[in-house]
């Protein structure tokens, strides 16, 4: 599995091309000015980072995500998941609610998803 990571601005910077794309790069070099206080270099440094990483490319001067954000985050959730409870949802589950009560709605919502997954899986 390829590894894709996010420092703070990298971050930043990533939701801000997820938000505008597809963004020509001087645009997004205007736009990263006027954010974040960058300098062209800085912003075409950052670009070619997360270019190498697979998550963007940038052809002919226009900025587009290889990696939606949506799939982005959804990486780095199972790959958290994976790390720290050993990939077990329910483990998961047992640490974030912390003996939060879940109303009936939520409890719903989630069977529902279980529900989905398991028809999708054929289970």
């Amino acid at each position: 599995m390829k590894e894709y990571r996010l420092a703070e601005g990298e971050a930043k910077f990533a939701k801000l091309i997820w938000q505008k794309e597809p963004i020509s790069s001087p645009e997004l070099v205007k736009l990263c000015e006027k954010e974040f206080g960058w300098k062209k270099s800085t912003t075409y440094t950052v670009l070619k980072k997360l270019c190498e990483r697979g998550i963007f490319q940038n052809e002919k001067a226009v900025v587009t995500s290889l990696l939606s954000e949506e799939e982005f985050y959804s990486y780095k959730s199972r790959k958290f998941v994976e790390e720290s409870f050993g990939g077990s949802i329910p483990k998961f589950l047992t640490a974030f609610m912390g003996g939060k009560k879940l109303s009936a709605d939520q409890a719903e919502e989630i069977k529902e998803l279980i529900d989905r997954f398991a028809q999708d899986k054929g289970v």
